[in-house]
């Protein structure tokens, strides 16, 4: 098992193992309390794989259209292939097709609109282990454990709530101790804390 691990980036074996104690029901959690807020004045949506892009080209109808961003984070529009559009912001995204544009029409102004977030891997939220449903989630501004948990549907029967934890990717795998049952079955809104682009919540199995 070890060597196994030792073989994918250091993060991602953290999450592993993590995952994998969580969902087995490992020891009582030791972990610091996620602190309250932690969202980002400054957080701007990053474009990711799958998003679908309305691209409108100002008085150039023909070269205004909707397109989605393909696995490999590129898009192709009229006049424009294989442009890079993962991990930029709309407006970054704009100003790119404009440049591109410029080769062939005089001063080209693009307005670029995310019409179906999915948002790049780095990004999303995902929840793993006795969520009732396990999946994962674009990140948006100011977004809490409590609304990652209405998306999921809340906990199964055999969650452990109160030791579940939160493994927060950017800040190098450092995890932090949430109490789900206090936030869900007993309306703690103390329990309730911000959550960050990238965060793994993982929900462990309790010992009956």
């Amino acid at each position: 098992m070890v060597a196994a691990f030792s073989r994918i980036p250091g993060w991602v074996s953290t999450m592993l193992l993590a995952a994998c104690v969580a969902v087995t029901g490992g020891c009582a959690n030791t972990f610091p309390a996620a602190p309250g807020v932690a969202a980002s004045s400054d957080y701007s949506y990053a474009i990711g794989p799958g998003d679908m892009l309305s691209i409108v080209v100002w008085r150039n109808p023909e070269l205004s259209m909707a397109v989605p961003v393909r696995p490999d984070g590129k898009i192709t529009t009229p006049l424009v292939e294989d442009l890079v559009a993962m991990g930029k912001d709309p407006s970054t995204l704009a100003r790119d097709i404009e440049k591109e544009l410029s080769k062939y029409i005089r001063d080209p102004i693009v307005t670029v609109v995310v019409t179906n977030f999915v948002g790049p891997y780095s990004e999303q939220i995902r929840v793993v282990g006795e969520a009732a449903k396990p999946q994962v989630l674009a990140y948006k501004q100011k977004m809490t454990l409590l609304d990652v948990m209405i998306a999921v549907g809340g906990i199964t029967d055999f969650a452990d709530g109160n030791h579940a934890t939160i493994l927060r990717t950017s800040e190098g795998g450092k995890q932090y101790s949430v109490r789900l049952k206090d936030l869900l079955r007993r309306g703690d809104v103390s329990a309730n804390v911000d959550v960050k682009p990238g965060d793994v919540l993982i929900i462990p199995q309790g010992w009956f």
